[in-house]
């Protein structure tokens, strides 16, 4: 049975008939989870097992921890972790080793839970111009840095049975707009663009899925990069991943329109699922139809994301929470 087009939330701590109703017509490859869906650690277990009851499978089931201010676990759930950049910076010449244990770490937290996706890492490159609502989420600000630390936290979370999420891609750390609530324009050549900032996507254009960024490469195409098929092209071709592509939020201010309008763009442009959060029932409705049903060649790159998810690997976890505090100068993780 072909997956439908989707990654959906829910509104609550807990899915009522309707949306079970719902996701059992739909069929939606993935869910996601925000603050407002997690009480306990039983409840999020519970949602979860909800969630994969509708689909009769074990679909993943998506997360924001990248840690710092985009931490959607916090204690007592999951341990409070430094911004990526403080975390780098801090670590010194430790910091691929230190990234390496924070995301293992935060994979087990996720998979304690029944999550076995997470959307990071997030290899946009830091600049002078980045936006704040970015900036302290990057890993740092040259192409070989951030690919080499992406790469370390990559393999963390499937070392630990979680499938990494590589955004924002082609890249978004040129944005000196918060695509929450605006559109970025980039106006930086080509060229530039290809050497710099695409080239950390293209360092890691192994990883099983990413996540578009809505943002306008005025040398490229006057269209946002998730509904222009340009910019898919380019993703596909020139940075060469073939991963499961999914939309950032279709919801997000920075796009204007029709959801169901850009849902199907973004699947016409090339993008594989839409991500849609924090909407009505009625909305994620509207989105699901539009998406409709996997194209084959999105359901074998959604299949070859699932087959990538692994049993974890044993970790021994005073041991980690210790060497990272090593790394980390003296902060205690646990």
């Amino acid at each position: 049975m072909k997956f439908g087009a989707t990654i959906l939330d829910a509104e609550g701590l807990r899915l009522t008939a309707e949306e079970k109703a719902f996701f059992r017509d739909v069929n939606p490859f993935g869910f996601i989870l925000f603050a407002r869906n997690l009480e306990s650690a039983d409840q999020i277990r519970a949602l979860c097992a909800e969630f994969r009851d509708c689909v009769g499978r074990e679909a993943p089931i998506t997360i924001d921890q990248e840690g710092g201010r985009v931490q959607r676990l916090r204690p007592p759930l999951g341990r409070q972790w430094l911004p990526p950049l403080d975390h780098v910076s801090r670590a010194g010449e430790g910091a691929e080793q230190a990234m390496y244990l924070r995301y293992r770490l935060i994979a087990d937290e996720l998979r304690g839970l029944g999550i076995d996706s997470n959307c990071a890492p997030m290899v946009d490159i830091a600049g002078p111009e980045t936006h704040d609502f970015l900036k302290n989420r990057c890993y740092g600000g040259d192409a070989e840095t951030v690919a080499r630390l992406g790469r370390a936290a990559a393999d963390a979370m499937l070392a630990g049975g979680v499938l990494p999420v590589l955004k924002h891609i082609p890249g978004h750390g040129r944005a000196t707009a918060d695509s929450h609530f605006d559109l970025p324009h980039v106006a930086t050549d080509a060229d530039t663009l290809a050497e710099s900032d695409f080239a950390t996507f293209r360092m890691l254009n192994d990883l099983p899925m990413g996540m578009t960024a809505h943002l306008v490469y005025d040398a490229i195409d006057p269209d946002p990069a998730t509904i222009s098929p340009k910019v898919m092209g380019l993703i596909r071709e020139q940075i060469g991943f073939d991963g499961l592509i999914m939309t950032d939020d279709i919801s997000m201010k920075a796009l204007k329109g029709d959801l169901g309008d850009l849902s199907r763009r973004a699947i016409a442009a090339g993008c594989d699922v839409i991500l849609h959060c924090n909407g009505t029932l009625p909305e994620r409705m509207a989105v699901a139809e539009a998406a409709g049903e996997m194209t084959d060649t999105a359901q074998a790159r959604a299949e070859a994301a699932i087959a990538a998810r692994q049993a974890p690997d044993e970790l021994d976890i005073p041991a980690a929470e210790a060497d990272l505090s090593r790394l980390m100068r003296g902060m205690v993780y646990g």
